[in-house]
């Protein structure tokens, strides 16, 4: 045993040396500190408002709330949600290196909460997006720190040059990357399983009779939809998409259309393959709108309330208006719109006058 001769130094000599850390030791030293900044991270994403529009309410003669998912939420949107699970599974499997690279393909707000969500955590971020993406997203990822990549377009693995058959090629060329793949991550639907679809729930007191959504990935309206009719089953789950899309049609026959699919370009929705995430079993309708529309309805909805909604919102808003007379609304209603977004990521595309029509 070590004796110290100064009493008051005994501290720093007296006692067992600090071992040496191993690999295995420092993985382990890491991994702790990854779930433990996780941990504080789930206190940041959710919980996000659900405030009643009594513009909308006294419009269709019905209980009108919005979902608001720009609010509280670090990357301003609703993707934080499965981002943060979609990083939580690949660490905790063990799926990525320390100082990895998070991989995405991504209209936009996907690959923003990766990226900035990846960064808190210490792993770096490389996303694959569309030239149709925005310009207000494209500068927000690469301020984040993210690699982005503009790839032709996002059409499914089965296309070479869409985003997803490039980052899915980046990854198995790069064994320090991880590919998230929020189309068929299965934590895509589960976070908002777990998430979303509860808070909607205790919101609105379990009063909710319709929760409608864009429908992109299909993991958010597949997992609230889930939720909701496990507590309810006649809770009405009601999906929107561009003019064109495969998704109403493959709902009401189980059939993908053959040849070319062309959809209008309306950002984050929309699609001409199923995604993974997409489960129909929790859909009862998916609504169709077209370009323009949505784009007036967004500059009406502002001009009445002074709310500038995402380009996904403002499609939301067109399906009401467009379908109303088929929704069978009445007073006694509480409709739940989620607004996963806010517009100001979209006034180079949806608030800058005289846009053509663009298809993707």
């Amino acid at each position: 045993m070590l004796v110290s001769i100064y009493p008051f130094v005994s501290a720093f000599v007296i006692g067992p040396q600090k071992p040496k850390m191993t690999n295995s030791m420092t993985k382990k030293f890491y991994m702790q500190t990854d779930l433990e900044s996780i941990s504080h991270l789930k206190t940041m994403v959710g919980n996000t408002p659900l405030r009643k529009c009594s513009f909308l309410s006294l419009r269709y003669h019905t209980n009108v709330f919005v979902k608001e998912e720009f609010h509280n939420n670090p990357g301003m949107s609703s993707k934080d949600r499965p981002a943060l699970f979609m990083l939580e599974d690949a660490i905790r499997g063990k799926k990525i290196k320390k100082d990895g690279i998070f991989v995405e393909a991504s209209s936009g707000n996907t690959g923003v909460s990766i990226a900035l969500l990846a960064k808190r955590l210490g792993y770096r971020s490389k996303i694959f997006i569309s030239g149709k993406t925005s310009v207000e997203k494209t500068d927000l990822l690469k301020s984040i720190g993210a690699c982005v990549e503009i790839c032709e377009n996002s059409n499914g693995l089965e296309d070479p040059h869409s985003t997803q058959s490039r980052a899915q090629a980046f990854v198995d060329e790069n064994p320090d990357a991880y590919f998230t793949n929020q189309y068929y991550n299965p934590q895509n639907l589960h976070a908002h399983y777990q998430t979303t679809g509860p808070e909607i729930w205790e919101q609105t007191g379990g009063q909710v009779t319709h929760f409608v959504a864009g429908i992109g990935t299909g993991g958010t309206i597949s997992g609230v939809g889930k939720y909701l009719k496990e507590k309810n089953s006649t809770v009405s789950v009601w999906g929107v998409e561009p003019r064109g899309s495969v998704l109403a049609g493959f709902l009401e026959t189980g059939k993908l259309p053959g040849g070319k699919v062309s959809f209008d370009c309306i950002d984050g929705i929309g699609r001409n393959f199923i995604p993974g995430s997409f489960d129909p079993r929790f859909v009862d309708n998916i609504f169709q709108v077209d370009l323009e529309g949505t784009r007036a309805t967004a500059h009406e909805y502002t001009g009445k309330t002074g709310f500038l909604p995402g380009f996904s919102s403002a499609a939301v808003l067109a399906a009401m208006d467009r379908h109303i007379s088929t929704m069978n609304l009445n007073y006694l209603h509480t409709l739940v719109l989620l607004f996963p977004d806010h517009g100001s990521r979209y006034l180079s595309k949806l608030y800058t006058p005289n846009k053509s029509t663009l298809t993707a």
